[in-house]
């Protein structure tokens, strides 16, 4: 039988000349749920076309947006975690981190590189939370204490983009060091008078934003962004309290004044370029 007739009309299509739409072509908003082009999307920063929807993205994505021509020099881009506990839950650490290196093309949760945006000369880490939940563990703070000493040592602003679950309880006690290492580190690069802007994205909790996330000389976010540091249900059940509608988006966090401003993903490059510019 054929796929599709309609004599009436002149249109016979048999069923051999049906063709699949490609995987991958067309993007649905988990939002408003309306579909547009996947080149469409990625145009628009990956954002809905429609209701301007912020996509979950990664360091690919950022660095592309952010640096001119996507032109950058990835620093310690070979770094990868230990096991000083030999920790094993449903397997054993090590096993996890290879397994998840062999599935995102990552090697932790934070990829750091320096390059110009918009012409002006930058060093940037930006998390990836497909690793382990992006959380915190010894690579991800030595990187980053590395990248600030990269833009102590050039002078360049440093921009921090967040995107964690907290945290890495695979490395307990080293995992929260980072805390304090990075803390100290953005001290110094406040102390050489050289910018250092925060971007927090969804989700950003735990023990990144009881640190560096929230140390920028200005912290900023993107539209409905996660922020806090326990999750919302975990709050709930301790107060034993309803939490008020909105609680811990960025909007919220901003009208309580612990953030600076929101920026949406397709101004973020020249916001950036210009806070950067008045900060120097």
């Amino acid at each position: 039988m054929s796929w599709f007739i309609r004599k009436e009309k002149g249109i016979n299509t048999p069923t051999e000349m049906k063709r699949e739409a490609p995987d991958g072509l067309w993007y649905q908003c988990p939002n408003c749920k309306k579909v547009m082009h996947t080149r469409e999307h990625k145009q628009n920063a990956y954002t809905c076309v429609h209701c301007s929807y912020h996509e979950k993205i990664g360091s690919e994505a950022y660095f592309a947006l952010l640096f001119d021509d996507n032109e950058f020099t990835e620093l310690d881009a070979t770094m990868t975690s230990a096991d000083p506990l030999k920790f094993v839950d449903s397997k054993p650490y090590p096993e996890r981190v290879r397994a998840t290196i062999a599935k995102s093309g990552l090697n932790d949760a934070v990829r750091t590189a320096y390059g110009k945006m918009n012409d002006l000369e930058v060093t940037v880490a930006c998390m990836d939370f497909t690793f382990i939940g992006g959380s915190m563990g010894s690579v991800v703070g030595e990187k980053i204490a590395r990248a600030i000493s990269h833009s102590i040592e050039t002078r360049k602003p440093f921009l921090m983009i967040s995107r964690s679950g907290g945290a890495r309880m695979m490395e307990a006690g080293f995992s929260l060091m980072q805390m304090a290492k990075t803390s100290a580190k953005l001290a110094l690069l406040s102390e050489a008078k050289i910018p250092y802007v925060s971007l927090l994205t969804d989700p950003t909790t735990g023990g990144v934003t009881a640190s560096y996330a929230m140390l920028g000389d200005f912290n900023i976010a993107e539209p409905n962004a996660l922020i806090g540091f326990a999750g919302p249900r975990v709050i709930r059940e301790t107060i034993g309290k309803n939490l008020p509608e909105g609680f811990q988006s960025a909007e919220f966090v901003l009208d309580h004044g612990f953030l600076d401003f929101i920026v949406d993903r397709k101004d973020l490059k020249d916001k950036l370029t210009s806070l950067f510019g008045m900060l120097q």
